[in-house]
């Protein structure tokens, strides 16, 4: 099954936006580059907002027949592990298999040897092309990345098998996720654990590492950007290398997870892309839920009254909604203006302390962070909030495409 060079992962929390995002691939494609749609959306996200994986294939499907797209999309079983896998098998053909929490248990003594064994000529200075150094690497170097990651991708095989048997024949592509840890991986390591991937028979599409940095929740990279860039760049090149080395799917590319706003880093990554010559899937999170907040703020009326609403209970919910995303969101309290200052606000106001455009003097990330983890209270609206979103279907598509279309794609695939 091929994903193509470039793709985009578009997340909808509530499942109203599915053309306009089509929409933004569509405008990319008509400036000349392909763009392949994968709708993710997690386990977590539909059991909070009460939807299943058939609700986001059935979202999937109704925007390409409307559109007439004619190119392929995908739908992603986003993050998923054998206790959740069985529940996206039907309605998924797109498993982004996330085994970050089984790194650092080790395999048996057994499977290590044998990957040392049938790795050891890789011993002595490693000389991957596009990075100028060679790496230096020892039989002991390798044992000890089997050790800390030999576990982790037997469980990838595992899972995949799985859906393999599940879904009887039917193609699908499988991502290898270990972004959500603690610590990036090195070359030297991302290169032995595509060297696993590649023994376990995974025909992975993408691989989802961890990168240095901070990539909170729908605002800006926080970081050494060059540190970034180097390790982006490492990456596209052991990912090439390891294609060749181990005869994996040419199709293989990085996957940046939580991509969504990233905007320092957009140039730089765009300029490695066509410095390796290199594909790229792009995680967008849940911007979209945040521009159909944009989009009720400036409909005004009960769209306003909506946006306000749920503006002031997330704030009264603060840990509450904060707990879950501790590690990838950074709100100051006394930088969250007071609800009776909100009340006061017409729709142009609270769209501009919302919208991600820093140039913007009412710009406010602590604001818009908070916002992000609210989407709760918006299902807990149900009716109410998907009625609004009906109704204002047309200010707030236009905001939906402008922002993936604008701020995503153009700054990332154009070439």
């Amino acid at each position: 099954m091929e994903l193509g060079e470039y793709s985009i992962g578009i997340g909808d929390r509530f499942g109203r936006q599915g053309k306009a995002q089509l929409e933004a691939v569509m405008k990319m494609k008509a400036l000349g580059t392909d763009v392949t749609p994968v709708w993710n959306k997690s386990h977590r996200e539909h059991t909070l907002i009460g939807t299943g994986p058939a609700d986001t294939r059935r979202e999937a499907d109704d925007a390409v027949k409307a559109l007439g797209w004619k190119d392929p999309y995908f739908v992603d079983a986003d993050h998923v592990g054998m206790k959740t896998v069985d529940l996206f098998v039907r309605d998924s053909d797109f498993f982004t298999v996330d085994v970050a929490d089984f790194i650092g248990k080790s395999a048996d003594g057994d499977s290590i040897a044998h990957f040392v064994k049938r790795h050891k000529d890789r011993a002595g200075l490693l000389r991957v092309p596009g990075i100028p150094e060679g790496i230096p690497v020892t039989e002991e170097r390798i044992r000890e990345i089997a050790e800390k990651y030999l576990y982790a991708v037997r469980e990838a095989g595992r899972i995949f098998r799985h859906v393999e048997d599940q879904r009887k024949g039917k193609p699908f592509v499988v991502e290898v996720s270990m972004d959500e840890t603690s610590a990036p991986q090195t070359p030297v390591e991302l290169f032995f654990i595509l060297a696993a991937v590649a023994d376990e028979g995974i025909p992975a599409l993408t691989v989802a590492p961890k990168f240095t940095g901070r990539f909170n929740k729908g605002v800006d990279y926080v970081g050494d950007v060059q540190r970034f860039v180097r390790e982006f760049e490492e990456d596209l090149a052991v990912v090439a290398f390891a294609v060749k080395e181990f005869q994996m799917s040419p199709g293989l590319k990085l996957s940046v997870h939580s991509g969504s706003d990233k905007f320092a880093l957009y140039g730089p990554m765009n300029r490695a892309l066509k410095k390796f010559d290199a594909g790229l899937h792009l995680k967008t999170a849940g911007t979209t839920w945040l521009e159909e907040m944009i989009g009720l703020a400036e409909a005004g009326e009960d769209g306003l009254d909506i946006a306000k609403t749920i503006y002031r209970q997330a704030l009264a919910r603060f840990d509450e909604l904060c707990k879950p995303y501790a590690t990838v969101i950074d709100i100051d309290p006394a930088k969250l203006p007071a609800p009776g200052q909100v009340d006061g606000w017409d729709g142009k106001r609270l769209a501009s302390v919302l919208r991600h455009d820093q140039t913007h003097p009412e710009y406010n990330s602590h604001f818009r962070q908070l916002i992000h983890v609210g989407y709760k209270i918006a299902a807990e609206m149900g009716e109410r909030y998907l009625n609004a979103l009906d109704k204002h279907s047309r200010v707030i598509g236009r905001n939906v495409t402008e922002n993936l279309f604008e701020r995503h794609l153009k700054k990332v695939f154009s070439f």
